[in-house]
């Protein structure tokens, strides 16, 4: 019940390579971490080295060493937060960038707890103040030269980068960094960064991610939130797209956008509203495929034509050479050491790589925050718990989901005049749709062959899983007509089904199954509802539901089982279906005796609840099956494990929920018995 929400996208990893070689060696080498003598206690040591380079590689090689999970524990336990905060505020510039790379890494790779261990050792407060003294040196006229003064600001907004990039990662995990970023006013430096865009779109970028998280289900900022901060969210929502990392930038701040639509004034809602839905909808109108292979061809391209490049110049440089040049000594070359910066220590820019991932990154975002638009207007949680105590309590478990995570339907929804208009005003529906079909197979193919692109192709993969994700909470939103009709409904069906039985392994990728097969219960749902004829054949269900029943993850099996039942129950109106009948009443009957989970077992009864509820042909099958006698067997079973496993292993809700179920059984045995004796009189 109540909000289902997708992940937010994780940003890439810091992972510096290349220069500092002894001391990522040593990170990548270390295999006695515990020892007084490995990698982790000699960098941290060397952390506190009266030079700046050996500082900056240090935090270069902890920036590597933090991501090895196994070696967290340990840096916790020699307390490496307290001893990287106080660099971000070294007087070395190069050690501050390298020491919020670092922390970066940790905090992304270390997950809530590592994030919350930060706050408390006190990140923080080094980290705001950092950031302050960034905010405060991009208006810096303190350095004279020009050409001093663009180095000086190019290093300020890097070290910014790193900070952003910190602090979103540690208020996402933790409410109480949230509250120190309100306390500290940090909103302000943030929309300063952001306001970089037009020159520094990565750093802008790394802005708008913080700024999506942190005013999320925050009033205490929207109380805060200036006059001055909608026209900077604007002034970026209207930027001219240059480049994908544009189309990136525009998406994250339309969802910051819609995070705030709460204090926008009400006579410009439906304005705002139409803004970040006409992003959303130009994001998802591109063809993610065609750019992938244009991008690979471009990088292609430029490789080729460097590589012709440089055999031309050494041709002449060659033939330049007369023989006494080369009979004349050379006097040799003082060598001077260059200036070590993060961005020396960065795999080099591929700039077409970037350009593919930043748009499959901003179709992905866009997905997320249509569901986030669908689910934002739903009852809140007393609403449906006061929803279900006055309510009638088998009502209420018809109407109720048993899933666990992301197997569960979202709830009921309504949405206001504006968002409902500019879904169906810029064809959100149908561009969705569209993302649920499998990625480019070209596409696939050209990002397999090449390592660095191989990535892509999980990338392309997440975009269509979160389609389906979305296409659930539209499907269980939208008027009929707004989906395109009975006819676009059952194509649907049909592309969903064909989606799963493209794939004989199908069962394996659980994401992808728990993401398809809630699409297709909200979607058969809505179809029985509108009395819409389904397309699945019963072969096709079967084998569905056969596999789907075998998964580790309980969402899948509770979903599949929720299938059987409206396809079932739709079956038992019509003709003809006896044999069917049969069939899905023993598959249920075996899912209810058997199935580990009480959650599983609760939902497999209600689906025979509904199926063998009403039709002489499923009171015949009823009785075939011997469901009574099957049933009553069972009842004092499922009371028991009720009793027995239910307060240590199941929520409140699911066990008010089970014992809705366990009521429901008893009316159906009463039910079924009458059922059976007016048969076999």
């Amino acid at each position: 019940m109540g909000k289902s929400r997708t992940k937010r996208f994780k940003r890439p990893q810091f992972s510096p390579t290349g220069d500092c070689q002894a001391e990522l060696a040593a990170a990548e080498n270390g295999t006695e971490l515990e020892e007084d003598d490995g990698p982790a206690a000699e960098l941290l040591e060397k952390l506190q080295h009266p030079s700046a380079e050996v500082r900056e590689c240090a935090c270069a090689g902890l920036a590597r060493l933090v991501q090895q999970r196994p070696v967290l524990p340990d840096l916790a336990r020699r307390d490496a937060v307290r001893r990287l905060g106080p660099l971000l505020l070294d007087p070395s510039l190069a050690v501050r960038e390298t020491a919020a790379g670092a922390l970066r890494n940790l905090s992304a790779c270390g997950g809530f707890e590592v994030c919350d261990d930060m706050v408390t050792k006190d990140v923080m407060t080094p980290l705001v103040a950092l950031l302050r003294e960034c905010s405060a040196g991009l208006d810096s006229n303190e350095v004279p030269a020009r050409e001093e003064k663009e180095q000086h600001r190019h290093s300020v907004e890097n070290i910014a980068n790193e900070a952003v990039n910190v602090l979103w990662n540690i208020c996402e995990c933790s409410n109480r960094a949230v509250s120190i970023f309100n306390k500290e006013g940090c909103l302000e430096m943030v929309l300063k960064y952001l306001s970089r865009f037009p020159t520094n779109v990565d750093l802008a970028i790394s802005a708008a991610y913080c700024l999506q998280t942190v005013t999320e289900d925050n009033p205490e900022l929207l109380k805060s939130l200036s006059a001055s901060a909608l026209p900077v969210l604007e002034s970026a929502m209207r930027a001219p797209v240059g480049s994908m990392a544009y189309t990136l930038l525009k998406t994250l701040v339309a969802g910051t956008v819609w995070n705030l639509k709460d204090i926008i004034p009400s006579k410009s809602q439906a304005e705002i509203i139409s803004a970040i839905l006409k992003i959303l909808s130009e994001v998802l109108e591109m063809d993610a495929g065609a750019v992938v292979i244009q991008m690979k061809e471009a990088e292609t391209q430029r490789l080729r034509t460097a590589a012709e490049t440089e055999e031309v110049l050494e041709s002449a440089n060659g033939a330049g050479l007369t023989e006494d040049d080369e009979m004349e000594e050379t006097p040799p070359k003082r060598r001077v050491r260059r200036k070590t910066f993060i961005s020396d220590l960065l795999p080099p820019t591929n700039e077409e790589l970037r350009e593919a991932t930043a748009l499959l990154t901003a179709q992905q975002t866009a997905l997320e925050i249509i569901v986030n638009v669908c689910c934002s207007e739903d009852p809140s949680d007393d609403e449906w718990e006061e929803e279900l105590s006055s309510s009638d309590e088998s009502e209420a478990f018809m109407e109720s989901s048993l899933g666990e995570g992301g197997g569960q339907l979202l709830s009921p929804l309504c949405l206001s005049h504006e968002t409902h208009a500019a879904l169906t005003n810029f064809h959100i529906p149908r561009k969705v749709f569209e993302k649920t079909a499998f990625p480019s197979s070209a596409a696939v193919d050209v990002c397999s062959r090449n390592p660095t692109w191989k990535p892509l192709v999980r990338k392309m993969n997440t975009v269509q899983w979160r389609a389906l994700v979305c296409l659930q909470s539209l499907v269980s939103l939208l008027e009929v007509e707004h989906l395109g009709g009975a006819p676009a409904l059952q194509a649907l069906a049909q592309h969903l089904s064909t989606l799963l039985f493209s794939q004989p392994d199908f069962a394996k990728h659980v994401d992808f199954l728990e993401a398809i097969s809630s699409a297709l219960r909200a979607l058969l749902q809505t179809m029985a509802a509108k009395n819409i004829s389904q397309c699945m054949t019963p072969d096709q269900l079967m084998t569905l539901c056969r596999a789907g029943v075998q998964s580790g993850s309980v969402g899948v099996r509770v979903n599949v089982v929720s299938i059987l039942g409206i396809t079932g129950s739709v079956l038992a109106k019509e003709d003809g279906a006896l044999e069917t009948l049969k069939t899905i009443g023993c598959f249920l009957l075996e899912v209810a005796t058997k199935d580990p989970s009480l959650v599983v077992v609760g939902e497999a009864l209600d689906a025979l609840f509904d199926v063998f509820a009403d039709g002489s042909e499923a009171e015949r099958a009823s009785v075939q099956i011997r469901l009574l006698s099957a049933l009553k067997e069972f009842q004092p079973v499922f009371k028991m494990k009720i009793r027995k496993e239910g307060k240590g292993k199941y929520s409140p809700d699911q066990l008010c929920v089970l014992n809705n179920v366990k009521t429901n059984l008893r009316r159906f045995v009463a039910y079924q018995e009458t059922v059976e004796k007016r048969l076999t009189a």
